[in-house]
């Protein structure tokens, strides 16, 4: 039944990724686009701490975890989100539905395997600048779509029943389409500018998770992941139109090289395996560089980024018979998050706290997940705009045994 439900759900999350609009923040029109999640829902409802060896929860965040898989693992995710954006004087309110990931991973007695699509960017934005009250004034709108995937695939090894090491190979894709339109009041012509940028790359991941007990039956967690720097090629053609103009003008296709930089991740926390953890996650990740043929401006820059998160989750008795929702997993986190960008010499930073719940399949190992998150992104100072943020995800992990021998039919 999994491999179906593989099968049926790769064939219909392929199509709908590229159609999606993933983010309706105006700082998506900077650089490759707003950052997403790049885990699981699990990790996510614990503000992205990720340092448990699981052996039913894929880990995408770190490669060394898919050692520790004992059964074929299929997870599925998506969000809803809704945010309401302001600046000094005005605001507005926006939402959209995403696909989060989709990923497979598979045990192979001390090796592990996984192999997924995660979107890595999006863009998706309109805005609109108003002037029609005033003759001679311009009216602008500005509106972009569009977004970085990532196909991964990855190899994990258990070096001892505690430790794991591992790494995976990600192929970077995307396209990027953003359109402004610039008419004058009272003046009958208008302009349209369409710029596309097509973008594709390689990058590489390694990492290493180890847990030891260390006072009675609790356990010490720790995980380590790195993420080599890399490049994206980005192929960018330009189309400029007047409304009076059938033809409209077509420039020479430009190609440009933009930065992603390296990445650490550092994890550490105790808990009691299957009953409770506590940990942090820290994130710092060198300065890329973004700036494409049709975004560079003079106001923005970016810096490096980091990322401190707290979290963890509670099962109240996971193999209990009487009482269902002492097998829930509850999970809860809170997460700082300076995103890597300046603009009017003001950093964007992301404050969010987020709340989740993990519900068994009874009779199987499979699990439904929920989860909330939500919190604040940038400020009304320096003429930038807030986003308050809230987002409902829900995720399904599907778990079964592949290649194993029946003895009775």
């Amino acid at each position: 039944m999994i491999k179906k439900i593989i099968i049926s759900a790769c064939l219909l999350i392929s199509f709908v990724s590229f159609a999606q609009q993933g983010t309706a923040s105006p700082y998506s029109f900077y650089g490759i686009g707003d950052a997403r999640f790049k885990g699981t829902l699990e990790n996510r409802s614990m503000a992205g701490v990720s340092i448990e060896q699981d052996s039913i929860h894929l880990n995408v965040d770190n490669p060394s975890s898919y050692a520790s898989l004992r059964q074929t693992t299929f997870t599925v995710g998506g969000s809803f989100g809704t945010s309401t954006l302001k600046n000094s004087d005005h605001s507005e309110k926006a939402q959209r539905a995403t696909f989060d990931y989709l990923a497979v991973g598979i045990p192979m007695g001390k090796w592990g395997a996984a192999f997924g699509l995660v979107p890595l960017t999006s863009v998706g934005y309109k805005i609109l600048n108003d002037n029609t009250a005033t003759e001679g004034a311009t009216n602008s709108q500005f509106e972009g779509k569009g977004g970085v995937n990532k196909v991964f695939f990855g190899l994990g090894y258990k070096i001892k029943p505690n430790w794991n090491i591992g790494a995976d190979a990600q192929y970077n894709f995307g396209t990027i389409t953003t359109t402004s339109v610039e008419a004058i009041t009272g003046v009958q012509n208008s302009t349209k500018e369409t710029n596309k940028s097509t973008l594709s790359g390689v990058n590489f991941n390694i990492g290493t998770m180890y847990q030891t007990k260390f006072y009675k039956n609790m356990t010490l967690f720790t995980s380590l992941n790195y993420t080599f720097a890399s490049t994206l090629n980005a192929d960018n053609t330009r189309v400029i139109a007047v409304s009076t103009d059938p033809d409209p003008i077509t420039f020479d296709p430009v190609s440009a090289k933009l930065k992603m930089g390296n990445k650490l991740t550092i994890g550490a926390g105790v808990g009691v395996p299957r009953k409770w953890l506590v940990g942090t996650t820290l994130a710092f990740q060198g300065e890329g560089q973004y700036q494409n043929y049709y975004n560079s401006s003079d106001n923005v820059r970016y810096e490096k980024y980091s990322k401190y998160a707290l979290g963890g989750y509670y099962i109240p008795n996971y193999t209990s018979f009487t009482n269902y929702f002492s097998r829930v997993t509850y999970r809860a986190g809170l997460k700082y998050e300076q995103i890597g960008m300046v603009i009017n010499n003001q950093s964007i930073n992301d404050v969010g706290m987020t709340l989740g719940a993990g519900f068994p399949i009874t009779g199987s190992f499979s699990n439904v997940n929920f989860g909330i998150e939500f919190g604040k992104r940038g400020t009304t100072s320096a003429g930038l705009i807030q986003e308050n943020y809230l987002n409902f995800s829900a995720s399904f992990s599907f778990n079964d045994r592949w290649f194993m021998h029946r003895k009775f039919d």
